[in-house]
């Protein structure tokens, strides 16, 4: 019997062991950069980033790879995010990840690289919204810093855009949803985003960036948070909350964790690893350790509501 004929779902609920626990890793990349160009993985200098120093990750990471560092958790599914591959060529970057997924049955869906306020927004979102394993996009849109964001920031690139929303407009019409990444402060503008689209999905990124740990930082995160899950076409990923310098902080991650679950509820966040890029500072398997430990004393429902299903039921995967 293999990994994938095992109902791992209905053991996990009879048993309740997390060594049963199936778990979709709902957040994570592979890269080639020896074949292909990721500008800020292959460029020099490197780019300034949340975690430091990231040369460690400037490497191919493949299936094998990802293998090899998911340790005892029993990791049935995967979705791989577009990974800043060449703005130039995006669809190419889907094309890769087809080919890997032929071979490496755990590679579930994707979530294409499309920028929306460019000339080819409409014909790349035509070919992703036709593509089986496309289930989403993921544009960063433009932001600024905290101390420079302001209520009516609108610039070029931004959720308030309108070139960008035309852009964004399309996705309902090709059957995709939207991956968010920026940081609380612009949550706001999500929320508008929204109420003026509720027919697109919203998948919110790495937990909404909490990076600031301070008292005032995580305030303002809660608050920006709760203002976007007030939204009903919006879910969560927790994930990309690692601290520099800290083997991964299950105390300093709890109130994290449990803060998003209670803002979001249950049935609309997912964990994720955003490996490898969490792994310039945590393993693979120490994060879904850590991920576990905080919600060990939950129902079994809820876990697996957490690892699994909803990951599941997000990106419609068979």
């Amino acid at each position: 019997m293999t990994e994938h004929t095992v109902d791992w779902r209905a053991r996990f609920l009879a048993s309740g062991d997390d060594a049963d626990l199936p778990i979709v890793d709902a957040h994570q990349h592979y890269f080639d950069i020896e074949r292909h160009y990721y500008p800020w993985l292959n460029d020099r200098p490197l780019r300034p980033f949340r975690y430091g120093d990231y040369s460690k990750i400037c490497c191919n990471f493949l299936p094998e790879d990802y293998r090899r560092q998911r340790g005892r958790h029993r990791i049935v599914q995967t979705v791989v995010i577009e990974g800043e591959w060449d703005p130039a060529t995006p669809g190419d970057e889907v094309r890769f990840i087809e080919a890997l997924a032929r071979k490496e049955p755990t590679l579930a869906a994707m979530v294409g690289q499309a920028w929306l306020d460019q000339a080819d927004a409409c014909e790349l979102l035509r070919e992703y919204g036709a593509n089986p394993l496309v289930r989403g996009i993921r544009h960063k849109p433009v932001v600024t810093e905290r101390e420079h964001w302001r209520d009516n920031f609108a610039a070029p690139g931004s959720m308030r855009d309108p070139r960008w929303r035309d852009g964004y407009g399309m996705l309902a019409t090709n059957g995709l949803h939207f991956e968010l990444q920026a940081p609380w402060w612009h949550l706001p503008e999500a929320a508008e985003l929204a109420r003026d689209f509720p027919q697109v999905t919203i998948v919110l990124n790495h937990t909404g960036l909490p990076a600031d740990r301070s008292a005032e930082g995580l305030a303002g995160w809660r608050e920006a948070l709760a203002t976007l899950a007030r939204e009903p076409n919006v879910a969560l990923k927790i994930s990309g909350i690692c601290i520099p310098g800290q083997p991964w902080p299950v105390e300093s991650n709890r109130p994290i964790v449990n803060d998003a679950i209670s803002i979001f509820d249950i049935s609309r966040c997912a964990f994720a690893s955003n490996y490898p890029v969490d792994g310039v500072v945590n393993g693979l398997s120490e994060i879904y350790d850590g991920f576990k430990a905080i919600v060990r004393d939950r129902p079994a429902d809820e876990r697996l509501a957490l690892f699994h299903d909803n990951a599941r039921r997000l990106y419609r995967l068979t």
